[in-house]
């Protein structure tokens, strides 16, 4: 039976981080929606593009302001709104704990937001405020890129999809470039890009960025784990999984 899928990213691209499961999903007949809380309306058409090539069927960007997110009234009636109008059957978002230790602003407080609103949303709350929606109970919550993942998704089969929708995100990808010219000196870099050629175009320098480093996070949970995939994604189900019998 086809799902519905909503991937609840803070930033934009998060949609492409977990875009080879998504992808996966699209190819097996799944609808796979997408919501961005904080992204600059510039921004916007890049997001929409890489989501395109992942087959994501529709974006709505929040508008959100960074630094500002919080745990207000009007906050949850968006998200609640949103997930009764949608009713996914599985959410993608990004890990609590994961985000406790990150320094992108907001991201802490984002957490407790979506996962306040997912409870909510199922529960006889302000329907009218809502859209007029009736509740829906998100059945799973997956948390992507975890500290400590349960599960992960073989994503040999879209890989280059991935990649091709990461290098969609041109100001992204320029972002990257810039961020680890400051960060690392020449010699590291060269270690990190094919054939040691660090390019002195930022838009190129990212995308050879980002390409390995894609391919050493999927390896990673991949061909060098225990986990029997190739090149995969990993994530966290929020609950123990149930099992009529062990697989």
């Amino acid at each position: 039976m086809p799902r519905t899928i909503l991937m609840l990213a803070t930033f934009g691209l998060e949609i492409v981080e977990v875009g080879g499961t998504l992808a996966k999903h699209v190819a097996a007949g799944d609808t796979v929606h997408a919501m961005v809380t904080l992204a600059r309306p510039e921004s916007w058409a890049g997001i929409e593009a890489a989501a395109r090539v992942l087959g994501v069927q529709s974006v709505r960007f929040l508008g959100f302001t960074a630094g500002e997110v919080s745990l207000d009234l009007p906050s949850k009636i968006t998200l609640v709104s949103l997930f009764r109008e949608l009713r996914p059957d599985i959410l993608i978002m990004q890990e609590p704990e994961h985000s406790y230790q990150d320094l992108d602003p907001d991201r802490r407080v984002a957490m407790l937001l979506y996962l306040e609103a997912a409870a909510i949303a199922g529960r006889s709350w302000r329907q009218e405020e809502c859209g007029g929606f009736p509740p829906h109970l998100i059945p799973s919550v997956y948390f992507m890129t975890p500290l400590h993942p349960n599960c992960v998704v073989e994503i040999g089969s879209t890989f280059a999809l991935k990649q091709q929708a990461m290098n969609v995100l041109e100001s992204q990808m320029r972002f990257t470039a810039q961020l680890l010219r400051t960060r690392l000196d020449a010699g590291a870099l060269q270690h990190i890009v094919p054939n040691g050629e660090v390019s002195d175009d930022d838009l190129e320098l990212g995308r050879a960025l980002h390409l390995e480093m894609n391919k050493a996070d999927a390896l990673s949970h991949g061909l060098l784990s225990h986990s029997g995939a190739t090149l995969a994604e990993a994530f966290r189900h929020m609950n123990p999984f149930r099992l009529e019998v062990l697989l």
